[in-house]
C-alpha cells in the first residue's frame, strides 16, 4: 500500500527504481494533467470535494508535502514523497491528506514508474491552481520516490530528531527544525504558543519561511496567494480522530457528524479566506486591507477572526454548494501580516496591483515546489521553466576544452617540483583542494560539489576547515593561464587532486572533464550557504557529527570512510601541527593502522594551544574528527578493514574519489556524468 511503511530503526533509504530516469522523460505530462483536470470536478461520496471541486485540497497536500524543505541541512520537501510515510503522514498539519493521496491513486497506478509519487502530488498543485485560474510558471518532473520514511526522521517527532535536533520549547523550535511546532508545516496558525496576537507572530512567520528560504515578499505571495483557495475545516471540538500512526486502516475518520464535507475537522479553525474559494485573485489582499476583524472562537474551539460587528462581512459559498452563506474568515498569522512594516508592504502592492501579485506567486510557488531538487539539469518535461536564479544556474562548459592530458602533465611537473617550494607537501594540499572543493555537495537537496569552483570566493574561502588552500590555488595558476578558457578552475582542481592522489600511490583513475565555473558575488554567497561542514576537527566532534556528514555527502558508510584515508597525507592545518603517519608523502593505509592500533593522549598544539591528541613517544598526531570513527561500532570495523588490507582499500579509494568529485553532475533526476558514459581523457 502506498500510504503504508513506518520503517523500523536503523532501516537504511531505498533507491530510486534503476529504470525511472528513461520513464519519467518519456512520461506523457499533458494526458496526465487531463486526468487530474477530470478528477477536480468529479467528487468521490466516500469524501465530498469541497465547493464541488478538489482543487483547493490538492494545492493543499502539494504545500504541505513540498513544504517542510529546510534550508539548514536539505532535508525535506516533496522530492521522495515521504508524506506518504510516518512520521510526516501523521503530522497534525496533514490531517486528512490521506485522502488526497487515495483520490491520486488511480492516476498513480496508471502512468507506472514515470510518474512518482512526488511528481503527481506537486503536478495536481500545480495544475489545480492553474485550472482555478492562478498563474504558473511551470513544473519540473524529476522527483524519484523513496520507499519509505527513513529520510523524514529527523524531521521528527521521532526520536532521531530528539536526539540530534532536539525542540527546547514547543511552539518555539529554532533552526535547524523547520518549523516552530513539532507536526506542522510552518507556525501555529491560532499564533504564537496559542495565543492570539497578530503582531506575537511576525517573528514566527518570517523565520520559518527564512528558514525555506523564502524571502518577506515571497512568503506574503505565498500565504495571500495559497489562501485565495479553499477553506480550513473545524466543524466543532471533537477533532478529526486518530492519525494513520495510532490507526493505520482507518486515520482521522472525524469526530464531528459524518466526519467530512460539512462536518470535516483538520485544523479547528473554521471557515474561508474569501468569497470565492474556487477562483483565483487578490481578494484575500483587499479583505486584509478594507475590513476591521475581531478575534473569537470558532466552532471547532480554536482562535481564529471574524469581520467585526459594524462592517459587512464578505460571504462565500458553503461547501456543500447549498443555499447557505457563510461569512469569511483570517487566522491570526494571516493578520500578522498588517503588523510589519515589510510584510504590511507586500499587503498593499498585491491589494493594489493584482498582476504583481500573479508574478510574484508564480515564481514563489514553483521555488516552493522545486527548491528541494537542486540544480536544474535534474529537471525534465516539456513544462520546465529555464533555470531560476535559487538554482544557482552555472554558464555552459567551455566550447572547446583543453587536452587535459596535457594539462595532467603539467601538474605532474607541478607535483614533483612543489610548485617551485610553494607547496610543502604538494600531494596532500592539491588532494585536499580537490576534497574540500568536491565535499560541499549535499545529498538531501542536491547542492554544493566542485562545479563552479566555488572554493575559491566567500564564503566557502573564508571558513576555517579551508585555511591554507589559498596557497593551493596559487600554486595552480600558472596552469590556468596557460591552457586558458578551456580549462575550467573547477576542472583543474578536481585534476589537480586527482594527479597528485596518484603521485601519492593511489590507483589510476578516471577523469570526467566538462566543468564551468561560476561567478563570485551574491550568487556564490548564496549557492554556498549552509553547506559548510558540520563535522569539525575541534574536541567537540563527536559520531553523531560524523554520522550527519555521512548522511549528507550522498556516500555510503563505507566510501566515506575509505576517503578519510586520505590524510595519510601531509601534516593538519594551523592551529593543529603535525603529521597522521610517519610518510606523509605516500598514500598508504598508516593512516587506519594508526588510528584502530595506537593509543593517544591529550595534546596541547604549542603557541596556539589548540587541542588534539600525540602517540605517546611518536611524532604522530591525530584529530578528534578522526577518533570519532572508533565510537562507532561500524565505523570502527571498516577502518579496521582497510588497516588490513592496504590494496582493497587503495581500490575502493580510488572508486569513492571518482564518485565524490563527479557527485553533483547531474544529466536529469538521477544519472550523473561520468558514470560509464562520458568522455574520458588519461591523467
Amino acid at each position: 500500500c502506498p500510504q503504508a511503511g513506518t520503517p523500523p530503526a536503523g532501516h537504511p533509504p531505498v533507491g530510486a527504481d534503476p529504470s525511472y530516469d528513461a520513464a519519467v522523460r518519456a512520461l506523457p505530462l499533458d494526458r496526465v494533467r487531463a486526468d487530474l483536470r477530470d478528477l477536480f470536478i468529479n467528487p468521490r461520496p466516500w469524501w465530498p470535494a469541497d465547493y464541488g471541486n478538489y482543487g483547493p485540497l490538492f494545492v493543499r497536500l502539494a504545500w504541505h508535502c513540498a513544504g517542510s524543505y529546510r534550508l539548514s541541512d536539505g532535508r525535506g520537501g516533496c522530492t521522495g514523497a515521504r508524506q506518504r510515510f510516518d512520521p510526516e503522514r501523521s503530522w497534525p498539519d496533514n490531517t486528512n491528506l490521506d485522502k488526497a493521496r487515495y483520490l491520486l491513486e488511480p492516476i498513480k497506478a496508471k502512468y507506472g514508474v514515470g510518474l512518482s509519487w512526488g511528481d503527481l502530488i506537486v503536478l495536481a498543485g500545480t495544475t489545480a491552481i492553474e485550472d482555478m485560474g492562478g498563474p504558473s510558471l511551470g513544473f519540473c518532473a524529476g522527483r524519484p520516490d523513496d520507499g519509505d520514511g527513513t529520510e523524514s526522521l529527523p524531521l521528527g517527532p521521532t526520536p532521531e530528531q530528539e536526539a540530534r535536533f532536539p525542540c527546547a520549547q514547543g511552539g518555539n523550535c529554532q533552526s535547524p527544525l523547520g518549523a516552530t511546532t513539532m507536526g506542522l508545516i510552518y507556525v501555529n496558525p491560532e499564533g504564537h504558543q496559542g495565543q492570539p496576537d497578530p503582531k506575537g507572530s511576525v517573528p514566527d512567520v518570517r523565520s520559518t519561511f527564512a528558514r525555506m528560504s523564502m524571502n518577506d515578499t515571497e512568503t506574503v505571495a505565498l500565504i495571500g496567494g495559497g489562501h485565495a483557495f479553499g477553506k480550513a475545516h473545524g466543524a466543532c471540538p471533537a477533532g478529526a480522530g486518530p492519525s494513520p500512526k495510532e490507526s493505520p486502516h482507518k486515520p482521522w475518520p472525524g469526530r464531528c457528524g459524518s466526519g467530512k464535507g460539512p462536518d470535516t475537522f483538520t485544523s479547528g479553525i473554521e471557515g474561508p479566506w474569501t468569497a470565492d474559494p474556487t477562483t483565483w485573485d487578490n481578494k484575500y489582499f483587499t479583505y486584509l486591507k478594507e475590513k476591521h476583524f475581531e478575534k473569537h472562537v470558532g466552532p471547532g474551539g480554536a482562535h481564529q477572526w471574524r469581520v467585526a460587528e459594524g462592517d459587512e462581512s464578505p460571504m462565500a459559498p458553503a461547501v456543500d454548494n447549498s443555499s447557505e452563506r457563510v461569512p469569511i474568515m483570517m487566522m491570526t498569522t494571516d493578520l500578522s501580516l498588517l503588523e510589519d512594516p515589510s510584510f504590511k508592504a507586500a499587503v498593499d502592492t498585491f491589494a493594489a496591483h493584482p498582476e504583481k501579485l500573479d508574478e510574484a506567486f508564480a515564481h514563489a510557488w514553483y521555488k516552493l515546489v522545486t527548491r528541494d531538487m537542486g540544480p536544474h539539469a535534474r529537471c525534465v518535461g516539456i513544462l520546465t521553466p529555464a533555470p531560476q536564479p535559487w538554482q544557482h544556474p552555472l554558464p555552459a562548459p567551455a566550447a572547446e576544452l583543453a587536452n587535459m592530458t596535457e594539462v595532467a602533465a603539467a601538474l605532474r611537473d607541478l607535483v614533483a617540483s612543489g610548485a617551485d617550494g610553494a607547496l610543502e607537501y604538494p600531494a596532500a594540499e592539491l588532494s585536499r583542494l580537490a576534497y574540500h572543493c568536491a565535499a560541499t555537495y549535499r545529498a538531501t537537496d542536491a547542492r554544493g560539489g566542485c562545479s563552479g569552483a566555488r572554493i575559491r570566493f566567500p564564503p566557502q574561502s573564508e571558513w576555517p576547515w579551508n585555511a591554507g588552500l589559498d596557497a593551493a590555488l596559487k600554486a595552480l595558476e600558472p596552469v590556468k593561464a596557460h591552457f586558458g578558457d578551456g580549462l575550467s578552475w573547477a576542472d583543474l582542481i578536481v585534476l589537480a587532486g586527482q594527479v597528485a592522489l596518484e603521485t601519492a600511490g593511489a590507483p589510476e583513475m578516471r577523469f570526467c572533464p566538462g566543468r564551468a565555473d561560476a561567478e563570485g558575488g551574491a550568487d556564490s554567497s548564496e549557492a554556498s550557504a549552509h553547506l559548510e561542514p558540520v563535522l569539525g576537527d575541534d574536541v567537540n566532534a563527536t559520531a553523531h557529527d560524523a554520522r550527519e556528514a555521512i548522511a549528507l555527502s550522498g556516500l555510503t558508510a563505507r566510501e566515506w570512510v575509505a576517503l578519510r584515508g586520505r590524510r595519510a597525507l601531509g601534516v593538519k592545518q594551523a592551529p593543529y601541527a603535525g603529521p597522521w603517519t610517519t610518510a606523509p608523502e605516500s598514500l598508504t593505509a598508516e593512516y587506519f593502522v594508526n588510528l584502530v592500533d595506537t593509543s593517544w593522549e591529550p595534546y596541547a598544539v604549542p603557541g596556539t594551544g589548540a587541542e588534539e591528541f600525540k602517540a605517546p613517544g611518536q611524532e604522530l598526531f591525530t584529530l578528534q574528527s578522526d577518533l570519532v570513527l572508533a565510537k562507532d561500532d561500524e565505523l570502527l570495523r571498516l577502518a579496521k578493514e582497510f588497516a588490513r588490507d592496504e590494496g582493497a582499500w587503495l581500490r575502493e579509494f580510488a572508486a569513492a574519489w571518482v564518485k565524490l568529485m563527479n557527485i553533483e553532475r547531474y544529466e536529469g533526476p538521477t544519472k550523473k556524468a561520468c558514470n560509464g558514459d562520458s568522455p574520458a581523457s588519461a591523467a
